[in-house]
């Protein structure tokens, strides 16, 4: 047994997955985009993380464009039956590495088929649907064209299930109307906490819900709570961060990030920590705090 079984498992459709998963953005070049600095490196760090157990990697063909999905079929393929690669659409990514939506049926298709092909699948195990009406975060406004048109990619057998990621409560229910959801990709970690009514409701529905930025993301999370836990402990800020994650919640799915290994067997450990009643009050009063 590897010592990320210790974090559990959950089921997306048809597919139950280790709840302490790797999230491949961070493989691409700077900024996400272009190609990592280290191809060597990055082939290392995702066998790396199958052969520590992983079993559910988060990727996208905007990630880079094409990259990370490159680096995960060179690195993984053929793929072990038990990996789960959860891929997402809806944006695409400028001449200049910005981000923008791609919500239109053609774009949407278009999207599928390159993930299927830069990944070398013929189906895709999960699609989420990013939604970009505000890039910096969730903002409402109707969702039922774009999802229509994912759902029905679903129905053609390009895809076994779907998801939705940067999303609020009401799109969240309007696509529940449309087709089954398996997940939620939000941003969510120790600091940001304004999905907590929301995650114990996917959790009674028996929806993941899969924080983006666990540690922050391009903004580490810097907190004397944090680092004094971690102290206490013997351990790192970032394994305290993760692990209070996965306390948080029976349906939270974690994919940090990295491109290090180093940073990977780090986040992974996170598992084994079990973090006292006392620690867990003092970290749940960080985000008032923030």
């Amino acid at each position: 047994m590897s010592s990320i079984d210790l974090s559990g498992t959950f089921t997306l459709g048809d597919r139950t997955v280790k709840r302490l998963g790797y999230g491949a953005m961070q493989l691409a070049g700077p900024g996400v985009f272009g190609p990592p600095k280290n191809h060597g490196a990055a082939l290392a760090v995702l066998r790396g993380a199958v052969a520590r157990g992983v079993n559910h990697i988060d990727t996208s063909d905007f990630y880079g464009p094409h990259v990370t999905n490159l680096l995960i079929r060179e690195a993984l393929a053929p793929y072990s039956d038990d990996l789960t690669i959860v891929t997402k659409i809806g944006a695409r990514r400028g001449a200049d590495g910005s981000w923008l939506p791609a919500f239109s049926p053609e774009a949407l298709t278009e999207a599928v088929h390159d993930n299927l092909r830069n990944l070398g699948l013929d189906v895709l195990d999960v699609v989420n649907l990013r939604i970009m009406f505000d890039a910096h975060g969730p903002a409402e406004g109707s969702i039922e064209a774009p999802f229509t048109v994912l759902a029905e990619l679903q129905r053609q057998g390009l895809v076994r299930h779907i998801g939705l990621s940067n999303v609020t409560p009401a799109q969240i229910e309007e696509a529940q109307r449309i087709a089954r959801i398996v997940c939620v990709q939000n941003q969510y970690n120790l600091a940001h906490r304004g999905d907590d009514v929301l995650i114990d409701k996917l959790a009674r529905d028996g929806i993941a819900y899969v924080p983006f930025f666990p540690l922050g993301g391009f903004n580490p999370l810097q907190s004397s709570t944090l680092s004094g836990v971690a102290q206490r402990l013997g351990t790192t800020p970032m394994q305290v961060a993760l692990a209070w994650l996965l306390g948080r919640a029976p349906n939270i799915l974690l994919i940090p990030g990295t491109s290090s290994v180093a940073h990977l067997r780090e986040n992974l450990a996170a598992a084994e920590l079990e973090l006292p009643e006392d620690a867990v009050r003092e970290l749940d009063g960080v985000a008032m705090a923030a």
